[in-house]
């Protein structure tokens, strides 16, 4: 599917039956409810996508969400270009490492972007076993016939009224039973028992088999929060990072049945700000400066961020700034949002730009001109709308950073 499109459960070209659509469509709307009605729009029998995309899967219903730069009709041809469109913005977004996966592997069609993440996740652990799981201390209550450690003298009485020859201590042990191997077992345990790919689950029971004793416990967010990063933990950063999304985004269905469900969803808008921003970053040298997410006081406790904020030098070393902020989105270019050039007005006087730029995505180039804010900062008080090409010869865009910046020109 593609962004902002419709899902119907007796769509006959997805569903084998409506019957599985409306499960499937049921624990949309669920997953739905639970995130505060963000990633849809419910509507009869269905659902009709936002501005999200990646992937969810449902049993064995995999839903694919792509971006799309145009209003056109979509053919299978964009679907496939778009789908590689999408990896190659998440590998330069940092949200994905595509260079630990194979060549071959990248070539083929994935069923999803699921079976890539799933992919580098095991390719990661695999590397970490070989590297050698790391020990840490940890704290252990156990009923010994020694003491060892410290007594814990309630339990004891409890446990050894008796048994006077037994001494139940807390003493720590030092073996690879931590949480940030738990972590790493736990998202393992899930994509065995959730992914429909044979390869991967077939490495997946591979390298479960490789494990020393790890307990299998249930992991919150406040997990994640406790993992202390130093040197050594330092191999496990990508595969924790992966761990985190499978782990987090899993809802199993508590009702039984085969409606488990995982999602992988990124706000398009948040990906092209950074993408933007990113390719910009390319072009910085001792004349020319790109930061990201400025932000500073607007009224009482409200603050103003503009996306993107470029700070050029002339030769004699004075310093101007132009602002851009993205928006992914398909407007007509004579037709502006009020609401987003009043927000540019407002960067202009705060970060004393002569110039700022409203920057779409477009599936062809649209030359555009500044247009003059009639009253606010004395000389120059200017903005426009920027289009460029997302794409080019059927693949993503390299040459957007200096087009955007010929443009602000």
């Amino acid at each position: 599917m593609f962004e902002y499109e419709r899902l119907k459960a007796n769509d006959k070209s997805f569903f084998p039956n409506e019957k599985i659509g409306r499960k499937v469509i049921e624990r949309l709307w669920q997953y739905n409810d639970a995130n505060d009605n963000i990633y849809f729009e419910a509507i009869r029998n269905g659902v009709k996508f936002k501005q999200y995309v990646g992937v969810i899967q449902i049993g064995n219903i995999t839903i694919e969400i792509l971006p799309k730069a145009d209003r056109e009709k979509a053919h299978e041809n964009d679907r496939s270009l778009w789908h590689n469109i999408l990896l190659k913005m998440l590998a330069k977004c940092k949200r994905v490492r595509v260079d630990s996966v194979s060549e071959t592997s990248l070539k083929k069609r994935y069923h999803s972007l699921l079976d890539l993440y799933f992919e580098i996740f095991l390719k990661e652990v695999n590397s970490i076993l070989e590297n050698g799981l790391i020990k840490q201390y940890r704290k252990k209550s156990d009923n010994l016939k020694a003491l060892k450690g410290r007594l814990d003298f309630s339990k004891n009485i409890q446990q050894n009224f008796i048994h006077k020859e037994r001494f139940f201590t807390i003493h720590q042990v030092y073996d690879y039973n931590n949480l940030i191997n738990q972590i790493l077992f736990r998202a393992l345990v899930i994509l065995k028992s959730f992914t429909n790919n044979v390869t991967l689950k077939d490495g997946i029971s591979r390298t479960l088999a490789r494990f020393p004793a790890i307990d299998n416990i249930e992991i919150k967010n406040k997990h994640f929060d406790q993992v202390i990063t130093n040197r050594k933990t330092l191999m496990y950063e990508e595969a924790l990072k992966i761990a985190k999304m499978i782990i987090l985004n899993y809802s199993p269905d508590i009702k039984g049945g085969n409606e488990n469900m995982l999602a992988l969803l990124f706000d398009m808008n948040k990906l092209w700000e950074e993408y933007v921003f990113r390719v910009l970053t390319k072009h910085q040298d001792e004349l020319l400066n790109v930061s990201f997410q400025n932000s500073t006081n607007f009224w009482e406790n409200k603050k103003i961020k503009p996306d993107i904020v470029i700070t050029k030098k002339d030769e004699v070393g004075v310093k101007t700034n132009y602002v851009i902020d993205t928006k992914w989105k398909i407007i007509d270019p004579t037709k502006p949002s009020d609401d987003d050039l009043k927000q540019m007005y407002a960067y202009n006087l705060y970060w004393d730009a002569p110039k700022s730029m409203l920057l779409y995505p477009s599936s062809k180039l649209q030359s555009t001109s500044y247009g003059t804010f009639h009253r606010g900062r004395q000389g120059e008080n200017r903005c426009k709308l920027g289009f460029v090409k997302v794409t080019k010869e059927g693949n993503l865009n390299l040459n957007l950073g200096e087009e955007i910046l010929a443009m602000l020109n």
